[in-house]
């Protein structure tokens, strides 16, 4: 069972994280620059230029971009998880499962630390999480399991079909102006909004800023829509994984 190999992954995870940073001036704290240079760039776009009204826009942006950040890291480093680490996969017995988890792992620390910039920006500008705040905490372990599926199935199809990454990379740059990062959904007609919220992503975003800058408790129909479809495309992406795990040594 994964459970008797989270030493390793642990290990993995954090190597990964450090390696990362290796030889980099200021090392760890790229993970905290990054969100603060796009938050600075689009923020002027979008507030300025473009004239989004939306209360506490920085904090509605920033926290879009951390969330999908967390998305982006986590399969572009898992995509490539097993391809990357060819003589482990070849000689090395153990669930390949760990090598796209891990990947996942050392994504949510980055993302952890991101989160830090998301509050320190909160407590900046006088806006304080109330009770509804208690729900982001389930929000986020939803959207964990549900990179977690992502991850599963895109490391174990790049082994074979190594097109997948770039397609991979061309569906998240899409993904990140379809899904409402930048935007509040609610510019849309109604139709369109429905169109939107079939992403499962779009309603983690929406529902972690309504719990965390509004004080808004969540639908309880979109908390239930988010865990089915995460813990279906966890399932799925075990499943592939699987059925495709048996022929990763060869295939490298």
């Amino acid at each position: 069972m994964l459970i008797d190999y989270r030493n390793l992954i642990w290990r993995l995870a954090w190597g990964d994280f450090k390696i990362r940073y290796k030889n980099s001036l200021l090392g760890f704290l790229w993970s905290l620059l990054e969100p603060m240079l796009m938050l600075l760039v689009l923020y002027v776009v979008f507030s300025y230029l473009m004239r989004i009204e939306v209360e506490h826009y920085q904090l509605f942006l920033l926290l879009g971009i951390v969330l999908w950040g967390f998305l982006d890291k986590g399969t572009n480093m898992s995509i490539v998880s097993i391809v990357g680490k060819p003589s482990m996969v070849q000689k090395v017995y153990f669930p390949r499962e760990v090598l796209a988890i891990s990947s996942c792992l050392t994504a949510l620390m980055m993302a952890g630390l991101e989160f830090l910039v998301f509050l320190a920006f909160a407590f900046y500008f006088k806006v304080y999480p109330g009770q509804a705040a208690i729900y982001f905490p389930l929000i986020f372990i939803l959207q964990y399991i549900l990179v977690s599926g992502l991850c599963l199935a895109l490391a174990a199809l790049n082994v074979y079909f190594r097109d997948v990454q770039f397609i991979w990379r061309v569906v998240l740059q899409a993904g990140f102006f379809a899904t409402p990062i930048l935007y509040p959904v609610t510019i849309f007609p109604i139709h369109i909004q429905n169109m939107m919220m079939i992403n499962p992503l779009a309603r983690i975003i929406s529902m972690s800023r309504d719990c965390l800058l509004y004080g808004t408790v969540p639908a309880s129909g979109d908390l239930a829509y988010v865990a089915g479809t995460s813990l279906l495309i966890l399932g799925l992406g075990y499943w592939i994984f699987r059925r495709l795990d048996p022929g990763f040594a060869e295939a490298i």
